[in-house]
């Protein structure tokens, strides 16, 4: 992988883990769904900014991953980009104050492993 793919990658990785970041924040100021307020929630999605900023993130996300796409197999992008899962939890647990337990953390490693053996060039 070329230095102009690895950015493509990280830029698509961390616009999506920022994507995560501002859809969690705005999911707290929502409150809990419940068959009572399904609508009135889907409704105030518009009307919160952490939402739409992370609904954006996702986007240009997006937009660098389908750029990675012109330049890489995806065999290759498919499972790099799941590097999202990996600073997803590491983001919960060190902003939100989510818990880790040993089990996510050998799957996060499997991630990891996994990742590494796929972009691995001879």
């Amino acid at each position: 992988m070329s230095l102009q793919e690895f950015s493509l990658l990280l830029m698509s990785v961390l616009a999506s883990v920022a994507g995560q970041f501002f859809l969690k924040a705005g999911a707290l100021k929502l409150g809990k769904v419940n068959i009572d307020n399904t609508i009135s929630h889907i409704l105030s999605i518009i009307t919160i900014p952490e939402l739409l900023i992370g609904l954006t993130c996702y986007g240009l996300g997006a937009v660098a991953y389908i750029l990675l796409l012109t330049r890489v197999n995806l065999s290759i992008a498919g499972p790099s980009v799941s590097l999202v899962y990996v600073f997803s939890v590491l983001l919960g647990y060190f902003i939100f104050r989510e818990t880790i337990p040993l089990t996510r953390l050998l799957g996060l490693s499997f991630i990891m492993t996994g990742v590494i053996l796929v972009v691995w060039q001879k």
